[in-house]
């Protein structure tokens, strides 16, 4: 597997007048005697992985799943999916893990992507968060007041849901689209009412006792998390992309059967305490699942939505937005 063209010593040598023909031809004769293994050990492929806080890399550090792999890695972590789809959009990043919503929203804009990597979570921590002594208690309490998170994100998705299943209007609630600390932030000093967010920023304000949760994602929305790449990468390093995706499996398998060991892990990875990694990981439930004709409806169910409000103009047709060639085994 090699998408690397090698220079062969006599390409290098051009216009050296410094070194004869001979050893010219010597040199190439030398190289194409050499086995093809050690050409290719000289350059290794590079995958650019984006990430985002407790995503992929968490998962396949805490289970050593990276141990021995055949090219390198350069990560990337970002806040939140937007910025993750901007940069898969300018192929900056070769794949990372986005929901359902920013998927939907990034395919919209013309990003060239596709799912190569789906997962089911239980949504209970896509939700909408207020102050503990907040007096809202239902999302039919929204109505007036302003919600921070980030544009067509999953936070934006539930806050959608939770209102509109409430008898509102999008337009009667103000939405203030912030990155996730900043919108904490809000949250905290007053400047909002709620925010609307994900794991594992809901179990960590839960724990800390900063918010707590005033309408949860669970039987809001459908749970569908993906890994996705860009058409370019998918074309060039399929292989690499192959294994990355049945490495991920393994260590999803890895950390059903050592919960401590990787909340732990996690936590110092990504700089949160123990109890948030932890009851984030465990309520999620997050299982990798063939892309089948539930999955194909709910994706569509949410394109559809989008379409919906008006966060996107047209109709998309999601059947094109997989590749089913990446199918993650977990056992």
């Amino acid at each position: 597997m090699s998408h690397f063209k090698q220079t062969s010593p006599l390409e290098a040598s051009a216009g050296t007048t410094t070194i004869s023909r001979r050893r010219a031809l010597q040199g190439v004769a030398a190289a194409i005697a050499l086995p093809a293994f050690s050409i290719h050990a000289q350059t290794r492929p590079l995958l650019k992985a984006g990430d985002q806080k407790g995503g992929l890399r968490a998962l396949l550090e805490a289970a050593n799943a990276l141990d021995g792999v055949a090219y390198d890695i350069q990560w990337s972590e970002f806040a939140a999916a937007a910025p993750l789809a901007e940069a898969l959009n300018a192929n900056a990043v070769d794949l990372g893990p986005i929901g359902d919503a920013p998927l939907v929203f990034a395919l919209a804009a013309g990003a060239r992507v596709k799912a190569i990597g789906v997962s089911r979570s239980d949504s209970y921590g896509t939700a909408v968060l207020v102050r503990p002594d907040s007096p809202l208690k239902t999302a039919a309490d929204l109505k007036g007041k302003s919600i921070a998170t980030n544009r067509g994100s999953i936070g934006h998705y539930v806050a959608l849901k939770g209102i509109i299943q409430a008898g509102l209007k999008p337009e009667e609630v103000t939405f203030r689209f912030l990155t996730p600390p900043d919108a904490k932030l809000a949250l905290t000093q007053g400047s909002v009412d709620a925010w609307a967010t994900w794991e594992p920023y809901t179990a960590l304000a839960e724990t800390t006792g900063h918010s707590r949760v005033l309408v949860s994602g669970r039987r809001l929305l459908p749970g569908l998390g993906f890994v996705a790449a860009t058409e370019a990468a998918i074309a060039t390093r399929r292989p690499v992309l192959q294994d990355f995706m049945q490495r991920l499996g393994r260590a999803q398998l890895w950390s059903y059967r050592n919960v401590d060991a990787y909340s732990a892990t996690m936590a110092r990875i990504i700089g949160i305490p123990v109890e948030a990694a932890k009851l984030q990981f465990e309520r999620r439930q997050q299982k990798w699942v063939a892309v089948d004709a539930k999955v194909i409806a709910d994706q569509q169910g949410t394109a559809d939505f989008y379409q919906q409000v008006g966060l996107i103009k047209q109709h998309l047709d999601v059947k094109g937005i997989f590749d089913p060639g990446f199918d993650v085994q977990i056992s």
